[in-house]
């Protein structure tokens, strides 16, 4: 480990920052600079400029003095290629350096600007950016959806926003909005909300917002990709662009149906002030009330005018009332002269009426009575002549019909009687198979019966020993003295004592016939090997 150098002269910070701040300045007091401009917002409150100058390799900070910013001609733009002529010096608060600008050139439109451009000029000629395919603006939507991250502070500032002018319920798809893979998830954010179906679990946004916070180009740049641009000029739902400040412009604001300079702008589009609404429908029901009462005062006016200008009952009835006194005057008189004509007309009538001619007319009526009864005699007849041949031709087509219908009820017969017995033939050949199959199990069954049973172990020569409990005894350990066993042997049992060092026999068992289906005694019994029978 080297020594400390005692007699080394010792610094303050901000003595060593004084001293590299004058090293810097003496050593470059006079540069030119070419680079891009990035992270330029415009002029601060205190009216300086900051920014930072970048290459494809390194970046220095910039500063622009208010005072020099108004000398200058050509003012700072984001995303310009400048050539900037300054100082260097340093920052002591944050050790770092920075260049103070005094005069810019513009050297050119840098790399993104140029691809920007190009961009912009390709997807304005497919017709993505025309005012035709712009879509109004809901005035109240229900549910809003907002493409951005979860994370920042954007998304509290437009539920801030929403919340103080008119609670809206909001729906919130979590996306990178800056490096690898965002533009392609803001993208699926758009379609995704598209693709939501109306009334479903989910429910469907009524507008978007796509929103970010202030950025560089380079930060903003997810924005300005084609996929998220189609997805928003392809979107079927009304879409608000707010992406960074209100001097930061992507390609997304262009393919938007509506642009907002910041978040919050965005949030005071999406829905209007309810206190407002309130005060003016509180404002039109007034006006609509006013408007109804002096609709109705002027109805009244006219009614009380126009009653004014009718005339009095008297007077319209005066008239009538004397036409009516003129007819009643004159309905005698014109009764009288009524019965009169119709006492002369009916003399006039009464003198052409005689004997003779209401004779003739009697004559006529009987000869006319006649001729129709004739008439519907002669009708009568041929009316049953040909009811009697329809029933004739009826009654032949019933009989042969009747013919018909039993010859073929007896063919369907003779074809059910023969199916009958082919059906009951088979039957028949169907059971003798199956009894023929029942015999051959039995038989198999009882053959293998006989062949496991212990009977023909006993038919060998061997004996089966039980003690008086019928179990079976499998070991002579188990049999103690003076125990009463049974002994079957393949023609009969016999009975036995147990004795210590011999076995006499006591008395003969029954015999008990060989039979080959024998039946087991009543017992549990483990299968397992008997081991030896004596």
């Amino acid at each position: 480990m080297p020594e400390p150098l005692l007699n080394a002269p010792e610094f303050t910070v901000s003595e060593l920052s004084s001293a590299l701040k004058r090293t810097v300045e003496d050593a470059y007091g006079h540069v030119r600079v070419r680079g891009e401009i990035s992270g330029f917002r415009g002029a601060h409150s205190s009216g300086h400029c900051y920014f930072t100058l970048k290459d494809e390799g390194a970046r220095i900070d910039a500063v622009v003095w208010k005072s020099s910013l108004y000398r200058m001609r050509f003012k700072p733009q984001e995303g310009l290629e400048v050539i900037a002529t300054g100082r260097l010096t340093t920052f002591p608060g944050k050790s770092t350096y920075q260049i103070v600008i005094e005069a810019l050139e513009p050297a050119g439109i840098g790399a993104l600007m140029a691809l920007l451009e190009e961009r912009k000029k390709k997807l304005a000629a497919e017709g993505l950016f025309d005012q035709a395919r712009k879509q109004e603006l809901p005035w109240l939507p229900d549910v809003i959806g907002v493409v951005t991250s979860p994370t920042g502070a954007v998304i509290r500032d437009i539920l801030h926003r929403l919340q103080d002018r008119f609670p809206r319920r909001v729906l919130v798809w979590p996306v990178k909005v800056q490096g690898d893979g965002s533009a392609e998830q803001v993208a699926a954010a758009i379609r995704g909300f598209n693709a939501l179906p109306v009334g479903g679990r989910i429910p469907r946004p009524d507008l978007l917002i796509v929103a970010r916070g202030g950025g560089s180009l380079e930060d903003l740049w997810s924005f300005n990709e084609e996929i998220v641009v189609r997805a928003a000029a392809d979107s079927m739902i009304p879409l608000i662009s707010a992406v960074g400040h209100e001097t930061d412009i992507t390609l997304l604001d262009f393919a938007a149906d509506k642009r907002a300079p910041t978040p919050t702008a965005a949030a005071e589009m999406a829905v209007p002030v309810r206190s407002e609404l309130f005060v003016e429908v509180s404002g039109l029901a007034r006006r609509s009330m006013m408007c109804w009462q002096r609709g109705q005062e002027a109805r009244r006016n006219e009614l009380r005018a126009a009653a004014r200008a009718l005339p009095a009952a008297t007077e319209l009835l005066a008239i009538p009332r004397q036409r009516l006194d003129n007819a009643g005057a004159a309905l005698p008189r014109g009764l009288k002269a009524n019965t009169h004509a119709h006492f002369r007309r009916f003399a006039g009538t009464s003198a052409r009426l005689t004997v003779r001619v209401l004779r003739g007319q009697v004559a006529q009526a009987n000869q006319r009575l006649t001729v129709c009864g004739e008439r519907m005699r002669h009708s009568a007849q041929l009316s049953l002549r040909s009811r009697r041949d329809r029933f004739a031709g009826l009654e032949i087509r019933l009989k042969a019909s009747r013919l018909a219908n039993a010859q073929a009820q007896r063919q369907k017969i003779a074809r059910d009687r023969e199916r009958s017995q082919r059906l009951a033939e088979r039957a028949r050949r169907a059971l003798d198979t199956l009894m023929l199959r029942l015999d051959a199990r039995i038989v198999h069954s009882g053959q293998l019966l006989t062949a496991l049973s212990y009977r023909g172990v006993l038919a060998r020569g061997f004996a089966l020993v039980r003690d008086e409990h019928g179990h079976a005894v499998h070991a002579a350990a188990s049999v103690g003295a003076g125990a009463h066993l049974s002994i079957e042997f393949a023609d009969g049992r016999v009975g036995a004592t147990a004795d210590a060092d011999r076995m006499v026999v006591a008395r003969p068992a029954k015999p008990v016939a060989s039979e080959p289906k024998a039946a087991a005694p009543k017992r549990v019994v483990k299968p397992v090997d008997q081991g030896s029978l004596f």
